[in-house]
């Protein structure tokens, strides 16, 4: 299978992660994952005046503070992973990606609001299950 992994760096990532390492049938051998980190963007009044290399830095700098943990989880696991962040709207760079990469199965995180909860803060899980055309196996 190939399967994409969302992470945020949040305890829900947290308890995604764990829910993969106590089954072991998606840590197999023959899968292959990718994971991938949204980047909030800069507001562009503050873009436009600074440095582009700067804030490219930034935005690897950001993923990477999220990576850093999930490297060390696959590592542990003997797997290896490729990793993608783009700076976006969370919900639409996992979707996206879901759908340019042709996975098998998105993995990921939810907070689990609820109904009244999504209507009223909205959720990315639920934005990326309207809009993603790959199976979604959410974690709560």
């Amino acid at each position: 299978m190939k399967i994409l992994v969302a992470v945020d760096g949040s305890s829900f990532t947290k308890r995604m992660l764990a829910y993969l390492a106590a089954h072991d049938e998606w840590l197999v051998r023959g899968n292959s994952f990718s994971v991938v980190n949204a980047v909030n963007a800069v507001p562009p009044r503050a873009s436009a005046v600074l440095d582009k290399a700067l804030l490219k830095g930034y935005y690897e700098d950001e993923a990477e503070k999220v990576f850093k943990p999930i490297r060390a989880f696959f590592k542990r696991q003997g797997i290896e992973a490729s990793y993608v962040s783009k700076v976006g709207s969370a919900a639409e760079v996992i979707a996206a990606t879901a759908d340019k990469g042709d996975f098998d199965l998105l993995v990921m995180g939810s907070h689990g609001h609820g109904s009244l909860g999504n209507l009223v803060m909205g959720s990315v899980a639920t934005k990326v299950m309207a809009h993603c055309k790959t199976p979604v196996l959410l974690v709560r």
